[in-house]
């Protein structure tokens, strides 16, 4: 599973135009769970950046955790896990970098011949490479992983208003759908300022999943890594 398959289950449960009005909470009187996450959806678009971090089960029983801020300019900056491997990830203008632990590298190299001499030169170094959906997977551009909440609407009709608490010391309602599988969707907008969502989950079924976001409109800053820190990995491959 990508990043960006990752984000479309983390965020999926967002709606956009159910009947129901429960619940009391003051800043969204009159308006339905449904609208209240369109507008959730509208906001996180519109937001400059955010960070995201949760974590999924793939149907195969492996879970992927990220921890990834990202920007409108596709400025980006985290970790990804997956079983016992470790990525760091930045994106700084057109470049993309990356650096694995020699678990990860052995697992992106399986197969591949040359890959017993490759991965001892990528020990403690940053793989560079241009940017672009070959190098990042899309995880990089904020908006594209935004975009996954608005795939299938007819998925995301029906939540119902839940009680008011915090999430991250913010004031959030909360939204819950119940799907056939046992599935319970459930999504956390904030109730002042910009109404954000602030978090999102799936119980039940067989990819549950969490994810809290965090830190909107702040700037997203990575550090470009040194040059004596960092391998070319097409050079590396050609080689």
């Amino acid at each position: 599973m990508t990043v960006v398959g990752l984000s479309g289950v983390l965020l999926t449960g967002c709606g956009d135009d159910g009947d129901d009005k429960g619940g009391s909470d003051k800043a969204f009187s009159g308006q339905s769970a449904d609208q209240i996450a369109e507008k959730a959806v509208a906001a996180t678009k519109k937001a400059q950046s955010m960070r995201m971090k949760g974590d999924a089960q793939q149907a195969d029983g492996k879970t992927m955790t990220v921890d990834l801020a990202v920007d409108r300019k596709k400025n980006c900056d985290g970790t990804i896990r997956m079983q016992n491997t470790r990525a760091d990830v930045r994106q700084v203008g057109n470049v993309f970098y990356m650096r694995g632990d020699e678990a990860y590298w052995k697992t992106a190299f399986k197969g591949q011949p040359g890959s017993g001499k490759a991965i001892p030169k990528l020990k403690d170094k940053w793989a560079k490479m241009p940017a672009g959906e070959d190098a990042s997977q899309g995880m990089c551009d904020k908006q594209q992983l935004v975009a996954s909440m608005d795939k299938n609407k007819s998925e995301r009709k029906g939540m119902k208003k839940g009680e008011t608490t915090t999430v991250g010391g913010q004031e959030a309602i909360k939204l819950t759908k119940k799907k056939s599988g046992g599935e319970t969707l459930t999504l956390y907008v904030a109730t002042k300022g910009e109404p954000y969502i602030l978090r999102s989950s799936t119980e039940g079924g067989k990819t549950p999943n969490t994810a809290t976001f965090s830190d909107y409109d702040k700037d997203v800053q990575p550090e470009k890594p040194a040059a004596g820190d960092t391998v070319d990995l097409q050079e590396l491959a050609g080689a």
